[in-house]
């Protein structure tokens, strides 16, 4: 039954290197960037179907992506199956975001059925009685994974009066990925480095944006954004705690190069003539490191779990950007100023994959 199973992995590895060549990125990307047109894009991608707006040819990207992840598990066995499985919970978890914000919104189910991804029956939500829970308690007994249950309720222990859909957002994320840290840990072999080094980058991308979003946007507290720290990366609580404590964005940006960031964008000065960073330029690194540990992932792992893994977050940057190609042309946004805005690899990198 091993040796079934890893031939039936390697099977897996050798459709996805086919499978990679085909994606939206390097030249190809450059050459869809060009085009004005949004039928003209929807086309390069899917060539037999007519999309009636950007926002359905962007729901059928994202079902697309959840399907061919779906395939990938009758390939897969033990820890392998129950890594990629948790990987297709977080399609569960931007549901539960949308769900959130229209429970704390009071807007009605069927206004948000747009905005929702789903899954296989077994890992359907219940939208309906989610969205007509009575209380942020009777929302969370009704959440489907007890990871989530259990950071909500602690979300709403420390802000019960007037729970922030910040704050529940940010529970639903750390439950995710501390479960998701979990089971990487139960991967062995020497796949395990590069997908733990991809994982990791995920969760401090997190705590990243906990800082910019949370601390220097909102305003909150660091003591109330302490709280949602994972732990077990990167990024420490102890540097997570310094980040919060900073005295401006550049100097929180800067404990997190190394760990979340490879570097930090260029400089800007703020309407203090202070040096400051721009927020959606440190996000946008974030995803930059995501892509190059993907792509690592990818090819030093050639034709094991790692290569899985690594095409996932590949496949995810893709997704993303063509998600915001579909925008930029639906808003007339020139091509000059939309290529920088997509998540690129290195010329480095493009010559070793």
């Amino acid at each position: 039954m091993a040796r079934a199973m890893t031939n039936d992995l390697d099977c897996l590895a050798a459709r996805l290197h086919g499978r990679r060549s085909r994606l939206a990125e390097g030249e190809r990307l450059d050459a869809l960037c060009q085009l004005q047109d949004l039928s003209e894009l929807t086309r390069g991608i899917y060539p037999a179907v007519e999309f009636p707006a950007a926002a359905d040819f962007q729901r059928r990207l994202v079902q697309d992506f959840v399907l061919e992840l779906c395939g990938f598990l009758k390939h897969l066995g033990g820890a392998g199956a129950a890594l990629l499985g948790w990987m297709l919970v977080r399609f569960q978890v931007e549901s539960l975001k949308v769900l959130i914000r229209g429970f704390a919104g009071r807007i009605s189910t069927e206004a948000l059925m747009g905005h929702l991804v789903f899954l296989p029956t077994e890992r359907e939500l219940d939208t309906a009685a989610l969205a007509a829970a009575g209380s942020w308690e009777g929302f969370a007994r009704l959440l489907p994974q007890r990871p989530f249950r259990q950071s909500l309720k602690r979300a709403l222990e420390l802000d019960h009066d007037h729970p922030r859909p910040f704050f529940l957002e940010a529970a639903l994320d750390r439950g995710y990925f501390q479960e998701l840290l979990a089971r990487v840990a139960r991967v062995g072999g020497e796949d395990q480095e590069v997908i733990k080094a991809l994982v990791l980058q995920e969760v401090d991308m997190f705590h990243l944006m906990l800082v910019v979003r949370g601390r220097f946007h909102y305003g909150l507290t660091p003591e109330s954004l302490l709280a949602w720290h994972g732990g077990g990366t990167g990024i420490p609580r102890s540097r997570f705690a310094a980040m919060l404590d900073a005295p401006d964005l550049l100097t929180a940006a800067g404990l997190a190069v190394g760990r979340a960031l490879d570097v930090l964008p260029p400089r800007q000065e703020s309407s203090e003539g202070a040096a400051t960073v721009d927020p959606a330029a440190l996000e946008a690194l974030a995803w930059k490191r995501f892509l190059r540990l993907a792509n690592r992932a990818f090819r030093r792992s050639h034709m094991g779990l790692g290569a899985v893994v690594g095409y996932v977050g590949i496949r995810r940057v893709e997704v993303a950007n063509l998600i915001t190609l579909s925008e930029g042309i639906r808003t007339g946004t020139a091509a000059d100023a939309l290529r920088p805005e997509l998540i690129s690899r290195t010329g480095e990198e493009a010559v070793h994959v």
